[in-house]
């Protein structure tokens, strides 16, 4: 994993190392049972080179110490992992360029589950097993279990929704309950 993230911090397949401070790989537990994958660092996460570190993640991690999950026993990353311009929405070139990383950090964490964080972390990841990309409106809640992969994918809210429309924050509460019962 260290090469991987050695790599990714020198890689140049996108037009987003222009513009990146740092590339993000990752953080967490090698051997973590539960993985966390949300959309594309953003400015704070790309100033310190870690993921969800800004207000999105600080949300996201009272969540989850608040439900006995520990940062450091969980990994998390995103889809792409260099912050595009301006925070907008990764492209979907930007996301295949990336993909090949995602795919080999799950091959060598191998989870027992995935929470995707919000529709382009859902629409990656449901594909990569099976599932058609849905919208995280549709299956935000809903397990999706690929016993062929012998993993469980659970869509949920990214943290930043939650931030902007409160409303969501029981959900995404009750989702990351859910995953203790996936483990």
């Amino acid at each position: 994993m260290k090469e991987l993230e050695e790599e990714i911090k020198k890689c140049r397949k996108c037009r987003l190392w222009k513009s990146r401070k740092n590339a993000v790989p990752g953080e967490g537990n090698y051997n973590a049972d539960l993985m966390l994958v949300g959309e594309a660092p953003g400015k704070t996460e790309d100033e310190m080179a870690r993921p969800f570190v800004g207000k999105a993640g600080q949300l996201l991690t009272e969540i989850l110490e608040k439900n006995g999950i520990r940062r450091k026993d969980v990994y998390i990353t995103n889809v792409v992992k260099c912050r595009p311009p301006n925070n907008r929405n990764p492209m979907k070139d930007e996301i295949e360029k990336c993909l090949p990383y995602l795919k080999k950090q799950l091959e060598i964490i191998k989870p027992k589950v995935i929470l995707t964080l919000g529709n382009f972390a859902t629409q990656t990841i449901l594909p990569l097993y099976g599932f058609k990309a849905e919208n995280i409106s549709k299956v935000r809640g809903k397990v999706f279990d690929s016993p062929l992969h012998g993993i469980k994918i659970l869509p949920t809210y990214h943290p930043a929704a939650c931030i902007y429309a409160p409303w969501l924050k029981e959900k995404f509460e009750n989702d990351i309950k859910k995953v203790l019962e996936l483990i």
